[in-house]
């Protein structure tokens, strides 16, 4: 694509308002990123251009929990970020209360441009959509009591979460299900107690017990008690 200076009445071809030149900055600078986008790689501690919908937006990685060369989890990001307007702008607009989402590494353009910024939803002052293509990226875990005829009946002992990394879910579901050990069925009469792994429901956080700040060993004895 070939740009032409704006030509005006009166005025030399070459006389650009200040405005003007920004604009033309601008479509250049975007016309350079879209073309000679810097790839991305797995674990490199950067922010990257994702596709959403017919935008880009800009999106954060979650060190470590990198599922495979196929899936990553991020965060998206208002554009201007850290400048605080950014979050007042972010949070009108959709940004700041989706938490950590699974990308599909597909959608990945490359790391993050700020001549990127002209494409996003805030570019057009407009709210990101309610489904933005990616599935929430929290884990949880449960221990439940079952009654040991197999039938569904039972409850909930604890709920546990949100785990930023599955490895840290994992850890705790090792030492809950070691804690656990010969103990499945002596601990609620008539029930066998067990762990499983649950999606995060950010709406019922307040059912959940912070992993983070406390034992999940001690969390379950106190359950149990």
């Amino acid at each position: 694509m070939k740009l032409r200076p704006f030509r005006r009445c009166g005025h030399s071809p070459s006389a650009l308002s200040p405005d003007d030149q920004a604009v033309v900055d601008q479509c250049r600078a975007l016309l350079a990123a879209w073309k000679n986008p810097q790839p991305w790689t797995p674990r490199c501690n950067q922010d990257i251009a994702v596709r959403v919908g017919p935008f880009l937006e800009r999106a954060q990685p979650r060190l470590g929990d990198d599922h495979g060369p196929d899936l990553i989890a991020v965060a998206l990001r208002h554009p201007d970020t850290p400048h605080a307007a950014a979050h007042l702008h972010g949070h009108q607009l959709g940004y700041t209360n989706r938490g950590w989402l699974r990308c599909e590494t597909s959608k990945i353009l490359g790391i993050w441009q700020p001549a990127y910024a002209m494409l996003t939803h805030a570019a057009a002052n407009l709210p990101l959509p309610d489904d933005v293509g990616m599935k929430p990226a929290h884990y949880a875990l449960c221990l439940e009591a079952r009654k040991r005829d197999d039938s569904p009946d039972g409850f909930t002992l604890l709920r546990l979460g949100p785990y930023s990394q599955t490895r840290h879910a994992q850890q705790d579901y090792d030492r809950l299900t070691a804690a656990l050990n010969g103990r499945e069925t002596a601990l609620v009469s008539g029930h066998r107690v067990s762990a499983r792994y649950a999606p995060f429901d950010v709406s019922d956080h307040h059912l959940f017990a912070d992993p983070y700040e406390a034992d999940a060993v001690a969390l379950l004895e106190a359950a149990i008690a």
